[in-house]
């Protein structure tokens, strides 16, 4: 299982980096995206729409088992990643490339976990 040092995570399994200028991407992580096995479908939320801290903002079909991916916070999603969408086996293969959702405006956000906090999580479960 691969955790990235440069990203912040949360304790459902979601990565989060800091693009810069208020904007942020969010995206699953290899231990979330191995747990799941091949992911099959993703359903993702409109650009303009808006995400809720703790709350799910889209799903994924894996063949074990459908997941809700929540949101690490409160935002309004600028841009999706319609290539995860057309081809979600790019989650699987590189689930810190496979970046799922863009949000600005963000806002009242959860307490992220640096990689050795995250990595102590997975040890856990």
């Amino acid at each position: 299982m691969e955790v990235r040092e440069e990203l912040k995570y949360t304790a459902t399994h979601e990565w989060v980096r800091d693009l810069g200028n208020g904007l942020w991407e969010v995206g699953i992580t290899d231990f979330a995206q191995s747990e799941l096995g091949d992911i099959v479908f993703i359903n993702l939320p409109e650009v303009g729409d808006e995400v809720v801290k703790e709350e799910a903002f889209g799903d994924l079909e894996s063949v074990k088992a459908v997941s809700d991916i929540y949101s690490p916070f409160s935002g309004t999603v600028r841009e999706i990643n319609e290539e995860v969408v057309e081809r979600t086996e790019a989650i699987n293969n590189a689930p810190y490339e496979a970046w799922l959702i863009r949000v600005e405006n963000v806002t009242d956000c959860v307490e992220l976990l640096d990689a050795q906090q995250y990595q102590e999580v997975c040890d856990h479960e």
